[in-house]
């Protein structure tokens, strides 16, 4: 999550430099053709162009309002565990009398939180992996890449449950299970009473509701058959765009005099670099929005939202020796 005031534009035209320079070439190929050459009859009418433009246009927009509404749901599914979390540590506390158990319990939902976000960071086919993505990381870091899951869940788990966890699929769901049966047990020796049980087991099933939520956005992809007709879109468009230009920006000699006289044309080359510019970049943009668990500088902070639960939790059991709060690097925070 980027937690500044907004993206700088040389961090934007770093982060698009490659569409740009593709860009570039494209505009360059066709003026020449017809300037230099005087392959006059390469310039196609601009209506076809301009329909096409505002088709890809329609097509970028409801892709990006669609991935924005899966990074939204991201945030909410993961503000719910937080606002759950913090009930699940008052019932820890006040229903059970029992500070050892207390402990266990609220020890083993951190290794649940950190168990989920491992599994939100690992990689998909479909997630994005081009080198501006990859460059780009250099300037903040994934909580996740840095420290092995073994290690993270042996802070808050015995030896026993460690091993035991580690062998599972799925660590996460497997942790809540084993809160689940920590809970039966308190009921069994009568540590805590029937409504008591039933209130903290309908807690287990929301944040197994929650984990389901975050599963399935991080396990479905935006469909492929939309991303792609949109990626098929904007290239054609791109293309086609200094072509539909050539003709348009050649009667513009007609009132011109002077040096320009005779080379408007030129003007093809920055004016369809401008315009493949938005288009590529707002295409650039949805597909940082697509994944947001991916690790992408655009994600949904779910290390900071964990660390920020552990430290809330760890002081309502008294603790005073609390990890500190992630801070942002480069004004992205994971």
């Amino acid at each position: 999550m980027h937690s500044g005031t907004s993206y700088k534009l040389p961090e934007f035209l770093v982060w698009t430099r490659r569409n740009i320079y593709m860009a570039l070439i494209i505009g360059i190929v066709p003026t020449v053709l017809y300037q230099v050459l005087e392959l006059k009859w390469i310039a196609i009418p601009w209506t076809v162009v301009a329909l096409l433009g505002t088709a890809t246009a329609f097509v970028v927009g409801f892709k990006n309002t669609q991935t924005y509404n899966r990074t939204w749901e991201a945030r909410q599914i993961w503000g719910a565990i937080l606002n759950s979390s913090r009930s699940w540590g008052t019932m820890s506390r006040d229903f059970i009398n029992n500070p050892e158990k207390t402990k266990e319990l609220v020890y083993r939902h951190f290794a649940w939180l950190t168990a989920l976000r491992y599994q939100m960071r690992d990689a998909r086919a479909w997630e994005d992996k081009s080198k501006s993505f990859i460059e780009y990381q250099k300037f903040y870091t994934i909580p996740e890449k840095e420290t092995p899951l073994e290690e993270e869940l042996a802070k808050y788990l015995s030896a026993e449950e460690l091993k035991y966890i580690l062998s599972t699929k799925n660590r996460a769901a497997q942790l809540m299970s084993l809160q689940s049966k920590t809970l039966k047990e308190l009921f069994n020796n009568k540590e805590i009473d029937s409504y008591q049980f039933v209130e903290l087991e309908k807690m287990v099933r929301d944040f197994f509701d929650q984990q389901g939520k975050s599963e399935r956005i991080k396990n479905f992809p935006y469909p492929r058959q939309f991303a792609t007709i949109n990626s098929f879109f904007i290239k054609l468009f791109g293309l086609m765009l200094p072509f539909g230009m050539l003709k348009e920006f050649d009667k513009l000699n007609e009132g011109i005099e002077g040096l320009m006289n005779g080379n408007m044309v030129w003007l093809v080359i920055p004016f369809s670099v401008l315009i493949s510019w938005v288009y590529t970049s707002l295409e650039q943009v949805g597909e940082s929005t697509e994944n947001p668990f991916e690790g992408s500088s655009n994600d949904v902070p779910i290390s900071q939202m964990s660390r920020t639960i552990e430290i809330d939790l760890r002081e309502m059991l008294g603790e005073t020796d609390l990890p500190p709060a992630l801070q942002p690097k480069n004004n992205i925070i994971l």
